[in-house]
């Protein structure tokens, strides 16, 4: 990974903090992307190879393009898109489901992801080589009681790297997605608004995966040889067998 740039978004915790250092220690410089500076700035700390930060919200389309857009020659041959940013809110019904929460996770998981790929895909189509990593989720592949819309948004992305895959065939440009099931993150809290003990439940029980297992999956992806893309890769851990079937003995 030595002299290559990877741009990292929702860098400021979870599964983009830990990618972010793997990629890091590995001798790549890394641009940081988030909506918490203050965390991105620790973050940046406790990487030793050069960083530079974009502070932006994915659902911001003049910002997310004047951002990129502001990157300094230093960092601006991006040899790696790691489109990471993403959330859930709510777990309800249709019915009772809030248009708020539909409204960010779209505007998050799907148009924010696109949005950022819309930017940085100039900067890989002029040099003609490129890798887009796409953080998905087995959601994206299975519809589960009260996912409705989060499931539609991961679904949305996964449709988007296959056809994105396609477009970019000719061009020297890799596309693949990560699909992981369950991982211990602020996934949880973030969907149930802070109820911390209603977030603990969720992995009650069950040994599930770390952001460092994504992190490292994800820097797999990457490294293997030019002739090799790994387009659709789902990760689950060995308690998880779907959506609905889990072991919690293990």
């Amino acid at each position: 990974m030595k002299n290559k740039t990877v741009l990292i978004t929702g860098a400021s915790s979870g599964i983009g903090w830990e990618t972010a250092k793997i990629f890091s220690n590995s001798g790549a410089k890394v641009i940081l992307c988030g909506r918490r500076k203050n965390k991105l700035l620790n973050l940046q700390k406790e990487i030793s190879n050069p960083s530079h930060i974009l502070v932006f919200d994915v659902r911001n389309r003049k910002n997310v393009l004047k951002e990129i857009q502001s990157i300094p020659n230093e960092f601006s041959k991006i040899d790696i898109l790691i489109n990471n940013a993403g959330n859930a809110h709510g777990l309800d019904n249709s019915a009772e489901a809030s248009l708020d929460d539909w409204d960010l996770m779209i505007d998050t998981n799907l148009k924010g992801l696109m949005y950022v790929t819309k930017a940085v895909l100039p900067l890989m189509v002029s040099r003609g080589k490129g890798h887009i990593i796409n953080v998905g989720s087995i959601a994206g592949k299975e519809v589960y009681p009260k996912g409705n819309v989060y499931c539609a948004s991961k679904f949305g992305v996964n449709a988007f790297n296959t056809g994105l895959r396609i477009d970019l065939n000719k061009t020297g440009i890799k596309v693949g997605i990560i699909n992981p099931g369950k991982v211990k993150t602020e996934f949880s809290n973030v969907r149930f608004k802070g109820d911390s003990p209603r977030a603990e439940k969720v992995y009650e029980g069950l040994k599930v995966l770390s952001a460092e297992d994504i992190a490292n999956t994800i820097f797999y992806m990457s490294n293997v040889p030019d002739h090799v893309n790994i387009s659709d890769l789902e990760i689950l851990p060995s308690s998880e067998a779907n959506t609905y079937v889990f072991n919690r003995n293990l």
